[in-house]
Order: structure tokens, then sequence, then C-alpha cells
């Protein structure tokens, strides 16, 4: 008999999911100004949970994404001037 309920709940079980995945599955109507509105705001929340989830889990993933950043607002590579030592307004 216990086999029969362990059976039974097993079976219960697949179809359940079989269907809540169909039911998740179906595309959801929306018209294009809404799209662009739930896209706009949701975008900017995942990505933020997703970035500091990376950053937690792979640090060295937080250091090429600052490397990119530079590199776009081109000052990769260059050095900072500071103080005295670049030679050129020195009065020596």
């Amino acid at each position: 008999m216990n086999d029969w309920i362990g059976l039974g709940f097993l079976l219960l079980l697949g179809i359940g999911i079989f269907f809540g995945l169909r039911t998740l599955a179906k595309p959801q109507r929306r018209s294009p100004e809404e799209f662009e509105k739930r896209a706009a705001e949701g975008a900017g929340i995942t990505n933020a949970g997703f970035n500091a989830l990376n950053k937690l889990l792979n640090p060295e993933a937080d250091k090429g994404t600052e490397i990119v950043l530079q590199v776009k607002e081109g000052r990769f590579g260059k050095k900072k001037r500071e103080g005295k030592g670049d030679g050129k307004d020195s009065p020596v």
C-alpha cells in the first residue's frame, strides 16, 4: 500500500511540474509601451543584483570590470603625474 501512495505522490508531482512549466513558458501579451517600460525598470535592479553577486563570488571579475571602464574612458595605462618628478618643470 505504501508503494502506491509514493507512486501516486510522484505522479502528481510530475504532473504539477509539467503544467507549471507549461504555464510559465507561455508568452505574456503586452503592448510595446508596457514592454519598454518594464524593460527600462527591471534591467537596472536585475543587473545590480547579479553584479553584486558576481563581485562576491569572483573578486577578480571586479578588477576586470574596472579595467573595462578605464579603457572606455581612455585612461587605462596612463601614469599619474603627481608632485615633482616629471622632469619638465624642474628648475635644475
